[in-house]
Formats: C-alpha cells, structure tokens, sequence
C-alpha cells in the first residue's frame, strides 16, 4: 500500500444518492485544497464552495471540511468533500483531484486504506478496525450492537485487560528465576496459582463471548438436506416468511440451491435448500443434486428432512450425509408432513423433531432447536463480533495457559517453562489487538475491507 503518498477514494457506496462523500488524506493537504478553491481552509469548518474544472466550468457546488492531524480519522490531515451523490459527478470531482494533486503524488485508495493508516497512526487498535468492516456488514441489529461496541473498544479492554495481568504475573516468575531454590516458595507467597487460575478463567469466559460474537458476525450457514419432495423447499419458505421456493408435489421440482437469508432471535441464518438427494439421470437434477453435496461440505448445521407418510427408512441416505460433514458441523433430524397422521408422535426417532412445514405445527420448536444445536445462549448484550482469527488466536492461548498451569503445578525448577508459557500465551492475546503482527496478514485484513474506507 502507498502508506506515504496522500490518497484519495469515494467513500459513499456505488450509486445514485442524495449525497456522495469523496475522502482525502495525507499529509501538509492545505496546499492541496487552496489550489481546488482557490481558499485557504480552517480546520473543522464547514465551507459551501465550487469546484471547477480545467476550464472555469462548474463541477459541483460543495461542502468542504479540513481536518488538520493528528486531529482527524487517520491522523494525517484529511479533506472531506460532500458532493451530490451522482456517479459521474463523483467521478469527476476524484479526476479534477487527482490533477490538481499530482504534483503531491495523490494516488487512490486501495481497499481499507484510510483504516489502516488509522491504525498505523495510533488512533485505532486492530479489532477496532475490524469493527469498522463488521458494523458496515452487519446483518442484524445485535451485530451492529456488537460491532459498535467493539469499535468504542470493549473487546480491546477485555484483551489488554488479560494481557497486562499475564505480565504481572510474568514479571513475578522471571524475576525468580535467580532463586530457583525458592521456587516452590515463591509459587505459594506470590498465589501464583491463584493469579494463573483467575487468567484462565477470564481467557475461558472471553472465549465463550468471542463464539457467540462469531455466529453474530458469521451467521449460520443452515442446509436443508434430504430425499425429493420431503417439504424442504416449503420448509424454506415457512422459515423466511414468504414464498422464495417453488413447491409442487412433483418430486425433484427443485433442482438447484435455492439461497435466503434470515434472522432468528437475532441470529443471521443463511439458508440454501438443496435439490432432492438421489440417483438421477437427468443431467440438470445431477448437476443441482452435486451442487447440494458442495452446500453440505460447507456447512454449521444440517437439516436432515424425511416424510412422516413415507415407509422408506433414509439410513443410507443419513450415513451418506454425515461422511461428507466438515468438522464440528452438527445433523438436526426433522420429520416433516406430521399434520398429515393420525397419531404424529408414533412416527420415527425419539430424538426427531416433529414438524408440518405447511402448517407451522413445530416450527418454533425447530427454532429454538438450531439456535442450541449451533451454540448460541441468547446473551446479546454485551456480545462483541469475533472473527475466526480472534477465536484462533484466543485457543492457542488457552492451550498454552493450559500447559503454564502444569508447570505451576509441578514445580521442580520449572519456572523457567512457567515463564515460556505465559509469554507465549501473551503472544497470541498480542496478535489480537495486532501489537504483534506480521505485515502479511495485516495487509490480507485491510484487503477485506471496502474501497473509501
């Protein structure tokens, strides 16, 4: 990235709109916008202005802001120009931009580069600059409580928080490391063990949060799987509310992944109904039926669906589905179309749940089923969205206060193993808030993030 050069980027989204925001930032950018209108700016006013171009002809009528840094977003100087929200007009103001900036080296932004400049400069911390992406993408109104609260740094305090009481405890056993002799001593009078017991219980209950921050920021990725014309396209539609499947009483009627998304309690859930599982010499229906098996791979959960009048026992069907399953992705068994019996709890497993996808009979019961059966509590206050690499850097610590513990234990002259663990453990809670991580990755998370911010 361009990290010294000055940069600039629309940072409303594609589109037609009432108002369209172009973004500047860089250092000494005073002279850069005198020579745009011709004005010398104050710092954090308001200015209605006119751009114009090469010619003297009008491009828009505007309002210009000046951030001086460090008093700004990216703490370099930052100008704002508010435009009308028109594409083309956007498009030029960025052109008369870059001509005037050319001489300063004014570049556009790649993707996430104002935020990583804020992030370089000290005025945000990693996961608050995940934040940023998070609250932009959030599907629900719990993630976006989760993500702002992130943002104003809740899940930093917590990690920095953790870190700091791993340093004092490090800080206790290496300056022991001279008095060996005193080591078991030293483990009793300085409540070691008690200080190391308290860090994992917090690292225990900061990964418990970061899972449920995960499913917020994630959603659930939920697959309806099972034979043709078992109801998992009417299924979809009584769980999104609305008609987005065909239904027929045709078997094989849907014949490709049919994709929605929802929410329940909260909770994103991206739903894809698959094409009926079955031997088939229908290219299309094969085609789809390969599709579905794709959708499984990649699954959190999977609905397996049977027909409560059908005789047929789907074991093999069953065995099938649960060898193609990633890891830790878990089968819900629902037997649908039970309005249809006379006596519906006569029908299959004990363990299934009994449901009519015509008449809603179970389907709140389902729910609340895929909810416990993916992990989440219901606790949306005080959640934080958590990313894979959050919850992977948190289990890595864990492992390694897991082993700090053993030492603690033991004692015999392990102290010193004592103090590698914990440090390793500091590590990892470091990468977090990105104290301690390599240019690579931290170029891979800005790349993630939208052009203009």
């Amino acid at each position: 990235m361009t990290r010294k050069l000055p940069i600039i980027a629309v940072a409303t989204a594609p589109g037609r709109a009432g108002v369209g925001v172009v973004r500047i930032s860089g250092q000494n950018l005073i002279a850069l916008a005198s020579a745009l209108f011709q004005k010398k700016l104050s710092p954090r006013q308001a200015n209605l202005l006119t751009l114009f171009d090469e010619h003297g002809h009008a491009i828009d009528q505007l309002i210009a802001i000046y951030f001086a840094g460090p008093a700004s977003f990216t703490g370099e100087d930052v100008l704002e120009l508010q435009c009308h929200g028109g594409p083309e007009l956007l498009e030029l103001v960025v052109k008369r931009c870059l001509a005037l900036g050319k001489a300063e080296g004014l570049v556009i932004a790649e993707p996430g580069e104002f935020t990583l400049r804020a992030y370089l400069n000290g005025k945000i911390d990693l996961t608050q600059a995940e934040a940023i992406a998070d609250l932009i993408d959030a599907q629900s109104e719990a993630a976006v409580r989760g993500a702002a609260r992130s943002l104003q740094g809740a899940f930093s305090d917590d990690i920095n928080n953790l870190i700091e009481e791993i340093t004092q405890l490090r800080i206790l056993v290496e300056s022991t490391l001279d008095f060996p002799e005193e080591e078991i001593e030293f483990l009793e009078n300085a409540q070691a063990r008690q200080r190391l017991a308290a860090v994992k219980e917090k690292l225990n209950t900061l990964r418990a949060g970061a899972k449920q921050g995960k499913i917020l920021r994630n959603g659930i990725q939920l697959v309806l799987a099972g034979a043709p014309n078992v109801g998992k396209s009417s299924l979809l539609n009584r769980l999104a509310g609305e008609e987005v499947a065909i239904v027929t009483p045709i078997a094989g009627t849907t014949r490709d992944r049919v994709k929605e998304s929802i929410t329940i309690d909260g909770v994103p859930m991206h739903i894809i109904d698959t094409a009926g599982l079955r031997d088939t010499a229908d290219l299309v229906e094969a085609k789809g039926i390969e599709r579905s098996w794709d959708s499984i791979r990649l699954a959190d959960l999977v609905i397996f669906l049977t027909d409560a009048q059908s005789s047929d026992q789907p074991d093999d069907l069953k065995a099938q589905i649960l060898q193609e399953l990633p890891p830790k992705c878990a089968v819900l068994e629902v037997i649908n179309k039970v309005d249809l019996l006379q006596d519906p709890h006569k029908s299959g497993s004990s363990e299934a749940l009994l449901i009519s996808a015509k008449t809603g009979m179970g389907i709140d019961q389902l729910k609340r089923r895929i909810l416990e059966t993916v992990g989440w509590d219901g606790l949306q206050e005080g959640a934080i969205l958590a990313r894979r690499r959050h919850l992977d850097c948190i289990e890595r610590a864990s492992e390694h206060i897991e082993k700090s513990e053993q030492f603690a234990v033991n004692g015999n002259n392990s102290l010193e193993l004592f103090a590698e663990e914990l440090s390793l453990a500091q590590k990892h809670l470091g990468e977090i808030t990105g104290k301690l991580l390599p240019d690579d990755l931290l170029g891979k998370i800005f790349s993630q993030f939208c052009i203009g911010k």
